[in-house]
């Protein structure tokens, strides 16, 4: 902890001490329970802004970093699972209890409620030895067949939202059997660690639509952890600035906007990527592939990413991010109309808009990687995806939670 203050040097170090116990207390369990109603978990009905203050408040608390925490029924679709990862909450193992509808019905028609203690019973399976208790018992309001139906057909819609976040530490457990069988293979689970494939090497693979920040994270990462940052654009620039033998070859690709071919670019890139600098201290990659036979090419060069993240980004925060980029003809600084606008009237009077930022190109751009981008995520069937609509170091620190066992830090320079 100590280490971590000296080389970070945060404003508040309490704050950051609580936020590294959050992410680093690998004993502490952080554990998701989900299911579809009656599967054996409880719901409540809230809307998703407060629930994602009321449990980033709760899991902040000292008791829950110190000692973990469950969170039942949330979340319960993938909006609320991008919430509770943008509130940094990141949970080790996630249980999915799941039943045949006609069994969840079942249950959910014998449930009874006692109005003075709120206590829950079951007709069936949890009926009151007191004939007090049993007089008084009501049926809940909602519980009827069709609500129930409403509710489960809803459960179906958005869970496979939900598994596609949280598929690296899900687990499905059959509910419809004995309630301690469930139990003991829940604890089975949750009781076990999951293995880590980060190599000493690392080999990172960014995809995500036009403007996702794919290069800011990479140059994050790159400064961080001392690996090679590597945009595939940038390298073909680079290798044609260079009059390589190659970069003489895909010059006039480049100078009249043309696609470069892929063996091309698979040979620039794959001369790099086996570079002295990236096969010792690793690499992240962005700008390739772009499509599935490109990640296949990149499969056979043996430069096989072992860690891949998707960046999820709507389309309108793609178009407000992109098409209102200026750069200045003369310094050549960046601004953004509304981010960081120019700081006076003359600047701004001579700002240029790049023609890739135009709107009717950035909609080629996003319908490209669209129409590619469903193979590739079947390709990297071990891909990590991230919420990119938010804070940029917030990204950050989820794709460096991801990455199960830490980098390796460079070496700070002795003074």
């Amino acid at each position: 902890m100590l280490e971590e203050l000296l080389i970070h040097k945060p404003d508040d170090p309490i704050q950051y001490m609580i936020n590294h116990l959050k992410q680093n207390n690998d004993d502490a369990p952080r554990i998701c329970v989900l299911g579809p109603p009656a599967a054996g978990k409880t719901t409540v009905k809230i809307p998703n802004a407060l629930w994602a203050n009321l449990i980033q408040e709760r899991l902040s608390n000292v008791d829950c970093i110190k000692q973990g925490w469950i969170l039942e029924g949330f979340p319960e679709n993938q909006e609320q699972a991008w919430m509770l990862q943008s509130s940094g909450i990141i949970p080790r193992h996630v249980v999915v209890l799941y039943a045949p509808d006609t069994v969840l019905i079942e249950r959910n028609s014998g449930k009874r409620l006692d109005p003075f203690t709120e206590e829950v019973y079951h007709t069936t399976f949890d009926w009151p030895s007191d004939p007090l208790v049993q007089q008084r018992l009501v049926k809940p309001e909602d519980l009827s067949e069709q609500e129930m139906s409403k509710k489960l057909l809803e459960h179906h819609r958005n869970f496979p939202g939900v598994f596609q976040i949280y598929q690296k530490v899900l687990k499905s457990i059959n509910a419809d059997q004995p309630s301690m069988d469930v139990l003991s293979q829940v604890l089975t689970y949750v009781q076990t660690r999951h293995r880590s494939a980060a190599p000493f090497t690392p080999r990172i693979l960014f995809c995500g639509p036009p403007g996702s920040g794919k290069s800011l994270q990479a140059a994050l990462i790159a400064q961080k952890y001392g690996v090679v940052n590597i945009c595939c654009g940038q390298l073909l620039k680079e290798a044609v600035a260079d009059k390589t033998k190659l970069g003489e070859l895909i010059k006039p690709y480049i100078d009249n906007g043309y696609p470069v071919p892929d063996n091309l670019v698979m040979k620039i890139l794959a001369e790099r990527l086996n570079s002295l600098d990236c096969m010792t201290n690793g690499w992240v990659l962005y700008g390739f592939p772009r499509d599935i036979e490109q990640g296949e090419q990149l499969q056979k060069s043996h430069n096989i990413p072992n860690r891949v993240f998707f960046f999820s980004l709507p389309y309108e925060s793609i178009m407000e991010r992109l098409s209102q980029r200026r750069i200045d003809p003369i310094t050549g600084e960046r601004y953004h109309t509304t981010f960081r606008p120019a700081p006076t009237p003359e600047i701004q009077a001579r700002l240029r808009q790049n023609p890739r930022d135009k709107e009717e190109n950035i909609e080629k751009r996003v319908e490209t990687y669209y129409r590619n981008v469903k193979e590739l995520e079947d390709f990297y069937e071990d891909a990590f995806y991230v919420n990119a609509d938010q804070d940029p170091h917030v990204v950050f620190e989820f794709i460096e939670s991801c990455i199960i066992k830490p980098l390796p830090c460079k070496k700070l320079k002795s003074l």
